[in-house]
């Protein structure tokens, strides 16, 4: 062989063997057998602990891999997180411990891509386009190629498809989809919350045709089996806005007790499990109620009509039959499907009036529903004074309803008045849905119970080692029962750090959820409990519906597609991502209210403290907003939480939770939907210095 064509094939193969050997790294890099240690520095691992998660991201550009089995967050600095986006699958490995003593990793490998789609604002910098998310998890800038930016323009709020994700070495790359118009534009608050928190809001083509094949009234074939309700005057009773009316009420006197009826919405008669209609549902988990939009769990033509108890028309449902005592005792009940009519849609408003005074004599169907209101009035009084002695807690909150423009935006903000009433209704459904949750663990069948439960041992010792601070105790020792609360709640009714004390109970106890274990609900005081009054907007509750439903048939429902447990994690997912999508939109739309205010001193309530500051929620509107610690005066200050308060070194000035607090907004801003508050100068000369402790020598002396 010539000497050339020798270093041509040896060139070949050291390009082989050159190649062959990156690939090798990248392998091991992959699998976790190669890191790069913090001087640049190729390390081999001999053998690796992974630990696979799911990425959580902060808008300040960190993250932190939450791991599946329950230990300790790995703290992912921002060049780590420059490898995967907020809700991405990954491995992980431990490297040490931040400086805050935090254990800390390294990414190994993303297994999953959790985005698809972004949502967010357009920008141009040099003529370099990029997008900003709208959820501030994702703090990364995501480049938009010229030629993928479908005209949109700078500022504009966008739909963008990922083409690459990021990786260590190169940015996110994504193609517009979909401009959605200007950011202040009437409802982009909502366009935008659907597609940030992966809201579905468009029904599939095969829910659309199952549901435009439903009838339009009820068929013979469609009442057979049912008990006929249609001559006793059941009624509805909801807000003036309600549009679906999913219950109706029926009350009279049964001897010295009452028989109450709760008629439900028969939703499983037309929505079964697998098909079309029953998959979205699924998927939706609840309806999204935003201010003057609702994103339904089921079609219009369920939700709004054929499953919507409007008076003068039969309709299908399911009932709860109910003999209560004087005492507010249930002592039976039964279930079984009928078919009902509905003598009157009652609004809250109207039937406290009719309840409150002589309004009924004014009107002929007044008089005529008069004495079955009355009955469950008399009804609810009952069970009032029951739900007082099983000791459930009820939190003194005060509700506020945004009014809004003809532009979708917040004219005023004003309180709910809730009246006894909506006390009343909501007694009533608190009665059938404990009727529910009996009935199914008799019959030993599966299903998903509302489960609330008591306060964590760490969150109750954090509780009593602060009530203690109070002059409090909480009774009950290691597992304080609801009545125990209620109890406390009684006794402190009348001091004047009640707000303080009343929201640091509530915060003691953890959040509701759905599950298969029947673990009681704490909060009503009940030892079962799930949802069986709402199907048409809750998909629990359809749950319910079937499974009562094949008991009277004699079988058993199973649900296609997944455990229960797995429903209860879903439904319990698809609750909290409706109330953050809520959340978002009102937040916004009050920021949009108060830009105007800038400048402005308010009164307000301290409703979190932080080591970085103090939330605070303004008087009457309930707004909240920042105030950070740099704007609490000169001083430095300690942040104590066990006492939920931030304590002035120098000063000895002290703000606490559920403190009242004057405030001055300093700065509104849209995009971050958040609110900056400062202390007008008045109010830090007026905030008062907690009493130093005498030395040893001046209490002697």
């Amino acid at each position: 062989m010539r000497a050339d064509d020798l270093a041509a094939v040896l060139g070949v193969r050291a390009r082989e063997a050159h190649e062959a050997f990156l690939g090798r790294l990248a392998a091991m890099e992959r699998d976790g057998q190669l890191m790069t240690n913090r001087k640049g520095q190729l390390c081999v691992v001999a053998k690796l602990d992974l630990i696979t998660g799911t990425v959580q991201g902060h808008p300040d550009g960190y993250g932190f891999l939450v791991p599946d089995d329950g230990s300790a967050d790995l703290f992912l600095s921002p060049k780590e997180m420059h490898k995967a986006l907020h809700g991405d699958r990954a491995t992980a490995r431990q490297i040490g411990v931040d400086r805050r003593g935090r254990p800390e990793g390294v990414i190994v490998d993303v297994l999953s891509r959790a985005n698809r789609e972004v949502v967010g604002r357009i920008y141009a910098d040099r003529g370099i386009f990029y997008l900003v998310a709208e959820n501030k998890r994702i703090s990364q800038d995501i480049l938009i190629p010229p030629e993928m930016r479908a005209d949109a323009k700078p500022g504009q709020v966008v739909v963008a498809e990922l083409i690459e994700q990021p990786s260590a070495h190169r940015e996110a790359l994504a193609s517009v989809v979909r401009v959605l118009g200007n950011y202040a534009d009437p409802g982009m608050e909502i366009e935008i919350a659907l597609r940030k928190h992966d809201l579905p809001h468009e029904f599939s083509s095969a829910a659309k045709r199952q549901a435009s094949r439903l009838p339009s009234e009820l068929r013979d074939a469609d009442r057979k089996d049912r008990t006929d309700l249609t001559r006793l005057p059941l009624v509805t009773i909801d807000g003036e806005t309600a549009k679906d009316f999913d219950d109706a009420v029926y009350c009279e006197r049964d001897g010295e007790g009452y028989r109450l009826i709760v008629a439900i919405a028969d939703v499983s008669h037309y929505v079964h499990d697998g098909d079309a209609l029953d998959r979205d549902a699924r998927e939706r988990g609840t309806s999204v109620y935003f201010p003057r939009r609702v994103i339904p769990m089921l079609p219009e033509k369920l939700s709004n009509e054929l499953c919507s108890l409007m008076p003068a028309v039969d309709r299908l449902c399911m009932v709860c039959d109910m003999k209560i005592s004087t005492r507010g005792e249930i002592g039976s009940y039964r279930f079984y499907p009928a078919v009902m009519h509905s003598r009157a849609r009652l609004t809250y408003t109207q039937v406290w009036e009719w309840l409150s005074s002589n309004e009924a004599a004014k009107s002929r169907d007044a008089r005529a529903l008069a004495p079955h209101l009355q009955n469950l009035y008399e009804l609810y009084k009952v069970l009032a004074a029951a739900r007082a002695k099983r000791g459930a807690l009820d939190f003194e909150t005060i509700e506020l309803e945004l009014k809004f423009d003809s532009r979708g935006k917040i004219e005023t903000i004003v309180p709910v008045v809730r009246n006894e009433a909506h006390k009343l209704i909501e007694e009533c459904m608190l009665a059938a849905n404990v009727c529910a949750a009996d009935y199914l663990l008799q019959q030993s069948h599966p299903t998903l119970f509302r489960v609330h439960e008591g306060p964590t041992p760490e969150k109750l010792a954090v509780l009593k080692e602060f009530l203690a601070a109070s002059g409090l105790s909480l009774g009950g020792g290691e597992r304080p029962t609801p009545r125990d609360y209620a109890k406390l709640l009684s006794s402190i009714a009348d001091r004047p750090d009640f707000n303080l004390l009343q929201t640091v109970l509530l915060r003691s106890l953890q959040q509701a959820v759905y599950s298969p274990g029947n673990e009681g609900h704490f909060g009503l005081g009940y030892d079962a409990y799930t949802h069986f009054t709402s199907p048409i907007r809750r998909y629990p509750d359809l749950l319910v519906h079937r499974c009562i439903k094949t008991i009277l048939a004699g079988t058993r429902y199973t649900p296609g597609g997944a455990t229960w447990t797995e429903l209860g994690v879903h439904c319990s997912l698809t609750e909290r991502r409706a109330d953050e999508a809520t959340r978002d939109v009102e937040n916004w739309l009050k920021c949009y209210f108060m830009q105007d205010r800038v400048g402005e001193v308010f009164e307000g309530t301290i409703s979190g403290v932080t080591h970085f500051g103090l939330f605070v929620t303004l008087d009457g509107l309930n707004v909240d907003g920042l105030l950070h610690v740099t704007e609490l005066g000169n001083d430095y200050f300690h942040f104590d939480a066990v006492h939920h308060a931030l304590n002035g070194e120098r000063t000895g000035r002290r703000y606490r939770l559920a403190d009242r607090i004057a405030v001055k907004i300093a700065r509104v801003d849209l995009e971050a939907a958040r609110i900056d508050f400062v202390l007008p100068e008045e109010a830090i000369a007026a905030t008062p210095a907690r009493p130093k402790k005498k030395s040893r020598r001046s209490e002697t002396a």
